[in-house]
């Protein structure tokens, strides 16, 4: 599903990300590990698109990055770890997920009260004045409302609360997501040992670690 080829990335004259070859199957549940400043987040906006390798290529099925991008993003889905402060209200942010994620705003609410959120009572509220933890819980009812191959989660569960990461964790757990490949950053890894197959550990830019579960 996924295949990273030789994948060099500098920032500010820091190389962050260096020589990362991985192939990720389809259906693996994948957690990257590392200290902060490892390489993680960088990588995953390489995945993403919002960073140009300096050199390496990233696939998303067959689909090349770098020339299809359209098409290789169309297949993922992705809820960072810092929401984005959207102007929009959720009425706004419903109707531009669901045009742009092909998915249904009915199911996107339907997932909200599963996390214990009535999107009605707020929909005519700004998203980027919700507390941490509604901002995430809107955006995982995203996610899981888009018809993806491949979803990417940035510390997840960061904001959620106890009901809220249980929720969390059924949702990934579920049958339906058995044959989705499923990225995760994350701290918590309590939290997914009953879901994550494989374990890839960044250092310094470079994979020091790539065993299954």
């Amino acid at each position: 599903m996924i295949t990273i080829q030789n994948l060099d990335k500098t920032l500010s004259r820091q190389k962050i990300l260096s020589g990362i070859t991985l192939d990720i199957a389809d259906g693996e549940k994948v957690l990257f590990l590392g200290h902060n400043g490892a390489g993680k987040t960088t990588l995953i906006r390489c995945l993403l698109g919002e960073y140009r390798p300096d050199c390496g290529k990233i696939f998303v099925g067959n689909h090349p990055l770098a020339g299809e991008r359209v098409e290789a993003l169309r297949k993922i889905a992705f809820v960072p770890q810092l929401p984005p402060p959207i102007r929009f209200t959720l009425n706004e942010l419903f109707e531009y997920a669901a045009k742009i994620g092909h998915c249904s705003i009915d199911k996107i609410k339907e997932n909200s009260l599963y996390f214990g959120l009535d999107a009605d009572a707020h929909k005519h509220k700004a998203f980027h004045k919700l507390s941490g933890g509604m901002k995430q819980k809107i955006l995982i009812s995203i996610a899981f409302s888009r018809d993806a191959e491949v979803f990417v989660f940035d510390e997840p569960t960061a904001n959620l609360d106890s009901v809220g990461r249980d929720r969390f964790r059924e949702l990934i757990g579920a049958p339906e997501m058995r044959r989705k490949t499923i990225l995760f950053i994350s701290h918590r890894l309590e939290e997914l040992a009953k879901v994550v197959t494989r374990i890839i550990e960044l250092d310094l830019g470079k994979v020091v670690r790539d065993e299954p579960v």
